[in-house]
């Protein structure tokens, strides 16, 4: 029986991005020189297949410092945590690797001069994300105010609107950031911006990745985690352009009624999603369909971060 036809639009950029490659290998080189378990505080990254790659050489993740052993080394996620952490682990004597992506580490120093400044920070960013919890763990409480919508940024009563500044967390939707930002400037001329955007090259460039394939596909596939804002930013901008996109974590979560009446299919992976997992997911369409692919470059990256001076020689 013939296979039915299907292209496949493969965007690029897609999967990791080099704050998430240093973060996993600063975990891989921790266990390689001290040893398992080494432990690690929160998802070093937002995506399950890469956690249980971890943990099954040797990895331990834990949601709090409380929850690692005197005398066991500890690493800090890449989305960054707040001063009390590092400050706690170095109390009990603890060896620790922070394994923050330096974007975020870029705006952690932003918020400290800001605040030095004596500026009050508008925080553009998602409550309860990991980053954001980061970022205001950096300033004195009260020091930022979180904005997530442009309804938050319409309403806002600053107690001095004459001496803001505006910060964003790395791995927004570059098109509702610039609406939240748009309000920021109109209500409040003299706010300070960051000297550069904030939203992370990676997120920026896989969402323009998405924009450039999703008007010629039926439908879009993001692999990625659903705890993971990147990833779920790509399904946002992908039903911007008019597009139905589900979200997967593996091949194994695509459902075939979804693509009745597809006969070209959007593919793309967030920055915490290994190739590996779209080359399993074009493998299991192959078994069901006669698959062309294509692969739409929209940039080239070829950005890489040092690890941490303690780790460089391992």
């Amino acid at each position: 029986m013939t296979k039915p036809a299907l292209t496949l639009l493969i965007a690029a950029p897609r999967g990791f991005c080099a704050g998430v490659d240093r973060a996993i290998r600063i975990v891989e080189l921790a266990i390689e020189r001290y040893g398992a378990p080494v432990y690690v505080r929160h998802e070093i990254v937002h995506n399950k297949f890469v956690v249980d790659n971890l943990k099954a050489k040797g990895a331990v993740f834990v949601e709090e410092l409380d929850q690692v052993p005197d005398g066991v080394p500890v690493v800090f996620s890449a989305h960054g945590v707040p001063k009390v952490v590092p400050a706690s682990a170095a109390e009990r004597g603890l060896e620790y690797l922070d394994a923050t992506c330096p974007l975020v580490s870029k705006v952690h120093r932003q918020a400290e001069r800001l605040v030095a400044a004596g500026k009050h920070i508008l925080f553009v960013g998602h409550a309860g994300h990991p980053e954001v919890i980061g970022t205001f763990g950096q300033v004195p409480e009260g020091s930022m105010t979180l904005v997530e919508t442009v309804a938050d940024a319409e309403a806002l009563e600053p107690a001095d609107p004459d001496n803001l500044a505006f910060l964003t967390q790395t791995t927004l939707s570059v098109d509702d950031t610039a609406a939240v930002v748009g309000v920021f400037t109109r209500r409040f001329p003299s706010i300070v911006a960051p000297r550069a955007d904030d939203i992370c090259y990676a997120t920026s460039n896989r969402q323009a990745a998405v924009k450039a394939i999703a008007a010629t596909c039926e439908l879009m596939l993001v692999i990625g985690a659903p705890n993971s804002s990147n990833s779920v930013r790509l399904v946002e901008v992908a039903e911007r352009e008019g597009t139905p996109a589900k979200l997967i974590q593996r091949a194994t979560d695509l459902e075939w009624d979804w693509l009745e009446g597809v006969t070209t299919l959007g593919l793309t992976a967030g920055a915490s999603a290994p190739e590996l997992l779209v080359r399993e997911l074009v493998d299991r369409l192959a078994t069901r369909y006669e698959v062309a692919e294509r692969e739409v470059v929209t940039t080239h990256e070829d950005l890489t971060f040092k690890l941490p001076r303690g780790l460089q020689a391992a």
